[in-house]
């Protein structure tokens, strides 16, 4: 499909109004906005699939909402979501659809991609998926010596890793407590031996997840975790029992030694980054069981229809979208701080940076321009409280603007005395202080010398959402993940580039695969790097064996 013709996003009006407008607000403070609207809070809100959001703490104004939703349509962004929720090949430059929302569509629903409904597929996967985690979570499922499984090892890397292992720590208070779960990505030899040090081969199922059965990371701990398992088992036939495979390589998995009886696959449409809640989500289902997967679908699920549904001025993911474009293109913000005060959300920033910035980290167009403008803010972040106490200094009184989502819930899952309401006054008072900070005249009210006053001043004037929720449930978190994914597709959408490729990771893979055969041959092999590269295989070759 080619893409419809959109004007540059620079000669849009709304594009154009938007920077006379930002000319014209620039300087206004959030002190002033909330006193001259003190209801905008209760006004620039959102809810939807159990999410409240409250952006009323960014820099904005009506005037601003207007135009922003006024440049998401002149961006063409309903017909990019209809699109791609109708199965048209919007991933242009590897000529695919982009049905990640087929992975939690109900099993009557038709999602038409090639020609066909995809959904039967999905949900063939899903029975398989469920019959082989009840096996292994009731015991029924035996190690080649008879054992019961007792611990599993998820081994892939990017979204084969990321997202099995926030998806974990996320929901950890739902999960089989006497299975233990690990998760192994770096090619590191230490990443595997660390996570199976106090393992039992006889009791440990690996699960290898690549699509092609042939990524080098993966495949390199996979063979490790074969040689584990065999060296202790001394059987060929005990890997049929001790490994399953995500993967679309039949043959590869054959021969392997992995029973195809025992492959889950997955397809061509669904991005690694974008693959969680599909086949890659084993290791989730066998944790928080079949139950608690579907349950977290169906907020993956809820969330879609928000989006495909809602009209954009209550619609929470193009909101986000259209907020970050915002503060990245007008207001000069070059990152983007995620700060869950909820510690089993504390893998969630690192797996928002791939999502996000693999997905938006991009400097050319759909139709192969170059952009003059900012794309893909970096995102990162921490729990909270364990960020005031870190890195929070900057935020307030840095140099740099940076935007911060504040994720917290009124419920906590383990509460202690007064601890949750400590959490929750310090997340609302984080976000407050962003927002008004401290006037040197109020810092000199307090009687603090003038030496100091500049010292113990807070600009604010610091945009931040917050995200408020009762309760992290399986149900939950899938609403938070397809918020976050959908909010990537609309800055995509409004900055005209392609969301869905990844072509940026693909030059190091490709000299990585001619360095490797450098390091390893017997003689030093004639070398035709940079100065550097050469130096440094040199150096490597001569000190790797050094005591």
């Amino acid at each position: 499909m080619a893409a419809t013709r959109i004007a540059p996003l620079t000669e849009r009006p709304a594009w154009g109004a938007l920077r006379t407008h930002h000319a014209q607000i620039a300087a206004q403070h959030l002190r002033e906005l909330f006193a001259v609207d003190p209801a905008r809070g209760e006004r620039f809100v959102a809810e939807a699939a159990g999410l409240y959001l409250d952006y009323s703490k960014h820099r904005i104004t009506d005037d601003t909402v207007a135009l922003l939703l006024r440049l998401a349509e002149e961006s063409g962004l309903r017909e990019r979501i209809d699109a791609m929720f109708g199965g048209e090949k919007i991933n242009l430059t590897e000529d695919r659809a982009v049905l990640h929302i087929a992975l939690r569509a109900p099993r009557d629903a038709t999602i038409m991609g090639e020609g066909k409904n995809v959904v039967p597929e999905v949900h063939a996967v899903l029975d398989q998926m469920a019959a082989f985690a009840e096996g292994v979570r009731d015991g029924t499922w035996l190690g080649h010596t008879g054992k019961p499984i007792r611990a599993i090892v998820n081994i892939g890397i990017g979204g084969s890793d990321l997202g099995p292992v926030m998806a974990y720590e996320a929901l950890r208070a739902y999960s089989r407590r006497d299975l233990l779960f690990r998760f192994v990505s770096n090619v590191d030899g230490t990443d595997f031996a660390e996570a199976t040090r106090d393992l039992d081969p006889a009791e440990t199922l690996f699960i290898i997840s690549s699509k092609t059965f042939t990524t080098q990371e993966t495949m390199t701990n996979a063979k490790s975790a074969r040689d584990w398992t065999l060296g202790a088992l001394r059987d060929e036939g005990a890997v049929a029992r001790h490994f399953v495979a995500v993967s679309t390589n039949a043959d590869a998995v054959a021969k392997f030694g992995i029973d195809t009886a025992n492959m889950f696959g997955f397809w061509d449409w669904v991005g690694g980054r974008y693959s969680m809640d599909s086949a890659i989500g084993l290791s989730t289902m066998l944790a928080i069981g079949p139950g608690g997967f579907r349950a977290m679908l169906d907020g993956l699920r809820r969330m879609d229809e928000h989006f495909r549904t809602a009209p954009f001025a209550r619609n929470l993911p193009v909101l986000m979208g259209l907020l970050t474009v915002w503060n990245t293109d007008f207001l000069g913000a070059e990152t983007v701080a995620v700060l869950p005060y909820e510690q089993y959300l504390k893998r969630f920033p690192a797996y928002l940076q791939q999502l996000t910035m693999e997905s938006n980290g991009k400097s050319v167009t759909l139709d192969g321009r170059t952009v003059d403008y900012a794309t893909g803010p970096i995102f990162w972040g921490e729990p909270g409280t364990n960020g005031q106490h870190s890195f929070y200094q900057l935020i307030h009184q840095g140099t740099r603007l940076i935007p911060c989502d504040f994720i917290a819930f009124c419920q906590s899952l383990n509460p202690t005395a007064e601890a949750h309401d400590i959490l929750l006054a310090n997340v609302l008072a984080q976000a407050e202080a962003l927002a008004f900070g401290k006037t040197p005249d109020e810092v000199r009210a307090e009687g603090t010398a003038d030496w100091l006053v500049p010292h113990r001043t807070f600009e604010g004037n610091r945009p931040s959402s917050t995200i408020l929720a009762d309760r992290l449930t399986p149900e939950l978190l899938g609403a938070l993940i397809a918020l976050y994914e959908h909010s990537v597709f609309t800055q995509g959408v409004i900055w005209q580039i392609g969301s869905f490729d990844q072509w940026g990771v693909e030059l190091g893979k490709v000299l990585a695969s001619r360095i490797i055969p450098e390091l390893q041959a017997a003689a030093e092999p004639a070398l035709g790097h940079d100065s550097s590269t050469n130096a440094l295989i040199r150096r490597y070759r001569a000190r790797r064996g050094a005591n």
